[in-house]
């Protein structure tokens, strides 16, 4: 079997698929994207087919070694991301042809399902309290939401009352022993997240999320010392190289790689057995589409620190299209009791329905996230 073409599509609501085609007529999905730099990423996978056009898509360890070694100059979000996508397609393929998921391949699943957790509201937490109560209605055991607005690298304790109050008011809303996931989403500096972190802390939060921008992970070591919750990151690192600092410091508890974003399930397997050796979590990003989910999913299934998977299922991003819509077995994704069961089809085992996504990039998307700033007319995290 060879690798003959690869085909991107760039479809609503923010995502980027990606189809490898073999000449046994065997074909792979991945999703290779950063939100907000889709054409970039799209551009690094077409620079990235050549290494691997009429190669065998079987020797997945060694193309992803010459696409991430064989041009130099290595990592970051978008070479990583390409990569990922590729992966991705390629273990697709691999497990169509033996005809057996890409957990079994991996050496077997460890579990049958995993829980999930489901967004909260919009960007700022004044629009999620009301929602949160709504979301344990259905079933999830676990949610998650933005904790603050802008916050400068020192600013007011009216910032932190308004976060406070926000919270506060989602856990009287769902009771004592729904999970609380709150993301800083980097919007916050050492100065703050110190005093945020506390104050949070009487509210028994499942984890707190980029306290702090992971290029200023030395940090952690002083927030650790300010709260009892766990501390959850990773979502702009992208390399086991990345995250060995990280996990070497043991100043994480959780940690959060994208398998679109940190080289694909096969780079993402190793992240999540060298954070086990350091007895950390794996909780993998994921605000993206039905072929990422199934990426990560297989990856929960095959790692014993895996404990929950973040899904966009509804999520406040997708206002054109849903992870559903592009797949035609709408099944695969089986949610009860919050959790969703692990994919048993061959590959991935999403079908994608290619009519639709092919319809769709007619449309495509040139998605941004919002630039925000401060009341002095600074430049603000988002």
């Amino acid at each position: 079997m060879k690798i003959t073409k690869l085909t991107t599509y760039i479809v609503p609501p923010r995502w980027l698929f990606l189809k490898v085609e073999t000449d046994e007529g065997i074909v792979g999905w991945g999703e290779p994207v950063v939100e907000g730099r889709a054409l970039t990423v799209q551009a690094a996978v077409h620079e990235l087919e050549d290494y691997i056009i009429g190669k065998d898509p079987f020797l997945i360890e060694d193309h992803w070694n010459v696409m991430y070694r064989g041009g130099f100059y290595r990592g970051g979000a978008v070479h990583m991301s390409a990569i990922s996508g590729i992966d991705q397609a390629l273990w697709d393929i691999k497990g169509k042809a033996l005809g057996q998921p890409v957990h079994s391949l991996l050496g077997g699943r460890v579990r049958d399902k995993i829980k999930v957790y489901s967004w909260i509201g919009g960007d700022r937490p004044a629009d999620v309290a009301n929602n949160a109560k709504d979301v344990v209605d259905r079933g999830f055991k676990a949610i998650k939401l933005n904790g603050c607005e802008e916050m400068q690298i020192v600013d007011s304790y009216h910032k932190v009352e308004k976060a406070v109050e926000t919270i506060a008011t989602i856990r009287e809303a769902v009771g004592p022993y729904i999970g609380i996931g709150v993301d800083f989403h980097g919007r916050v500096h050492k100065p703050m997240a110190k005093v945020l972190a506390k104050e949070l802390d009487p509210y028994k939060l499942m984890f707190i999320e980029e306290p702090v921008l992971s290029e200023n992970k030395e940090a952690l070591r002083d927030i650790v010392n300010h709260t009892g919750t766990p501390i959850a990151l990773g979502e702009r690192l992208y390399s086991r190289w990345d995250f060995k600092e990280v996990l070497s410091d043991g100043f994480v508890d959780i940690i959060q790689p994208d398998l679109s974003h940190a080289g694909g399930i096969t780079e993402c397997r190793k992240i999540a057995a060298m954070a086990e050796a350091y007895d950390v979590a794996l909780a993998p990003h994921c605000p993206l589409g039905p072929i990422a989910l199934a990426a990560c999913l297989q990856v929960d299934a095959v790692s014993y620190n895996a404990f929950i998977q973040e899904q966009s299922l509804g999520i406040h991003y997708n206002k054109s299209n849903d992870i559903l819509d592009y797949i035609s077995n709408k099944d695969v994704f089986q949610y009860a009791d919050g959790f969703v069961s692990i994919p048993q089809g061959p590959g991935l085992g999403v079908e994608v329905d290619e009519a639709y996504v092919i319809e769709r990039a007619k449309e495509g998307h040139r998605w941004r996230n919002p630039i925000w700033r401060h009341e002095d007319g600074s430049f603000a995290e988002w």
